[in-house]
């Protein structure tokens, strides 16, 4: 089960799905910069690309490390880590760029538009209104 967080450029809004087991399966193998059809999230028509994710325990995957596993990588910025100084390079546990069972969100951006606008199609489930008392 994954949480997908699809971003649209020409708004700039996000949108939160969750994608439940059988329709999960498709994207597994998939590596940051790949694209799937967007019917897999509730968007027929739609193309979007994985830009990213997270696993299980928080970790960020990184584009530039091959594999579905932890890495132990120095890095000096991007994904997982953000120096304080200038030159400044540590260590850090950061996940591959193939998605795999144990990543729990997955970041797509939307990269090629269906007939549907994206809010009728993404709904937010409308809240009931408190009576005021």
């Amino acid at each position: 089960m994954f949480k997908v967080v699809i971003g649209d450029p020409k708004t700039g809004k996000s949108y939160q799905v969750e994608l439940k087991e059988p329709s999960s399966r498709a994207l597994l193998g998939k590596r940051i910069g790949d694209s799937f059809d967007g019917g897999l999230v509730g968007l027929p028509g739609y193309e979007l690309q994985i830009t990213g994710g997270t696993d299980k325990d928080g970790f960020p995957m990184r584009p530039d490390l091959p594999g579905p596993g932890h890495h132990r990588a120095l890095l000096s910025g991007g994904p997982g880590y953000h120096p304080r100084k200038k030159g400044e390079r540590r260590r850090k546990r950061v996940h591959g760029n193939v998605v795999a069972e144990d990543i729990r969100q997955i970041n797509a951006k939307i990269v090629k538009y269906g007939e549907k606008p994206v809010e009728e199609l993404l709904k937010p489930p409308e809240e009931k209104k408190q009576p005021q008392a």
